[in-house]
């Protein structure tokens, strides 16, 4: 048996609290999946959520009698938020699926550990940590968790088959605590039953993708899902593009220091195009800043590693700040002949602060300007000329160029 894990955060005299509460008068409630993995693991810990033989409204009553807040955030799937010492947890009755549908499962509510471990999906999270920090591990996920190995639970298909999103779950986990290679008989289900992919909605593809793409190094995970098939199904666009660009990137960001960013991840495995990006940010019903963010790199001009700084700066003006910062992050990553120059634009990109254009329209209507797009038109020649001077020339001197 292993030894009891002591963190700090089992000690957090909130959960203390909350476990001995639910513990009480025929009560069992113990820590549940990926706290337990990650605390295995010597990981950060996030949310901790709780598992109870207590069905939900019997978790209410026991909380609102000690006085505490409860919410009811997924009654429907027996969750219930508690909130102690201004801390929250998921505290989740035991389940188990009467019925499924690829996307959905109808459970019931139970008392039974090993039941209720066997309706998840991988093994490594499937575990449970008592109180006094012993691990109650009913199908063998501690040994998988320990050895990095990310497989399902006993049949893969029949996982897969009771909600397709286990597909993509299964290589996020992959991507987050998997070494060497996937599980062989998880990556032949998920070739097979790739297809109801298309059965999910986008909101659910794109939280999955967009969590595997933050993990440290997703390149392995995204060439199996490449392998598979599985890659192709929820992102047709890197089928011709390729996915070659992702371990460079992976290498700069070491070398660089570089802040993870899943989005400049997705930028490297999609090609550049307008197009192309709406119609990926239609399919996923991509968030707007996302949307916005993937559509302003794909407009971008080209970048021209030979401008000095000057130069740089008034090409700079024009274009979106960010856009070009992922620009030039791809481009460095690349690790050509021109990469060093770019480094060196990427730190004047860092600097810079867009200077303010001194006119207005009503300057120009002060000397005389008739109302209409000519006071457009004027300005944007003396903004450019502006900009030409090295953003110097002084606002007397361009009124001086109006006729």
């Amino acid at each position: 048996m292993a030894e009891p894990i002591e963190q700090d955060w089992i000690a957090r005299p909130s959960l203390l609290q909350l476990l001995r509460l639910l513990n009480e008068a025929g009560g069992e409630a113990r820590i549940a999946g990926g706290a337990v993995r990650n605390a295995l693991l010597d990981q950060p810990i996030s949310d901790v959520d709780i598992a109870t033989n207590l069905v939900p409204r019997d978790v209410i009553l026991r909380m609102q009698a000690a006085g505490h807040k409860t919410v009811p955030t997924g009654i429907e799937h027996g969750t219930v938020t508690v909130v102690l010492e201004g801390d929250a947890y998921e505290v989740t009755t035991l389940r188990r699926d009467i019925e499924t549908d690829g996307r959905h499962a109808k459970v019931l509510y139970g008392t039974d550990w090993v039941a209720d471990a066997s309706r998840r999906d991988l093994t490594i999270n499937a575990l449970y940590l008592n109180a006094d920090g012993t691990v109650y591990d009913p199908l063998g996920g501690m040994q998988d968790v320990l050895s990095q190995t990310v497989r399902f639970i006993d049949d893969a298909e029949t996982r897969i088959k009771e909600d397709y999103l286990r597909i993509l779950r299964f290589f996020r986990f992959f991507a987050w605590y998997g070494k060497f290679r996937p599980d062989a008989e998880g990556l032949k289900a998920c070739t097979r039953l790739k297809g109801g992919l298309s059965e999910l909605s986008a909101e659910r593809i794109w939280h999955e993708l967009s969590r595997l793409l933050a993990a440290p190094d997703p390149s392995r995970a995204i060439l199996w899902m490449r392998t598979t098939g599985v890659l192709s199904a929820v992102l047709p666009e890197t089928e011709k593009w390729g996915i070659d660009a992702l371990p460079g990137l992976m290498a700069a960001e070491q070398q660089q220091g570089w802040q993870i960013d899943g989005l400049l991840r997705l930028m490297a495995i999609i090609p550049p195009m307008e197009e192309r990006v709406s119609a990926i940010s239609d399919r996923l019903k991509l968030p707007n800043k996302v949307k916005s963010r993937l559509r302003n790199w794909a407009q971008v001009e080209p970048l021209n590693a030979a401008l000095n700084q000057d130069p740089f700066n008034q090409w700079l003006y024009w274009q979106n700040q960010t856009a070009v910062g992922d620009k030039l992050h791809l481009a460095i990553a690349k690790n050509d002949a021109e990469s060093k120059k770019l480094l060196r634009q990427l730190k004047w990109l860092k600097r810079w602060n867009r200077p303010e254009f001194p006119l207005r329209g009503g300057d120009l209507i002060n000397l005389g300007m008739a109302a209409g797009p000519a006071i457009s038109e004027k300005l944007l020649e003396l903004e450019q000329a502006w900009v030409n001077s090295n953003f110097t020339a002084p606002k007397d001197e361009l009124l001086a160029n109006v006729t």
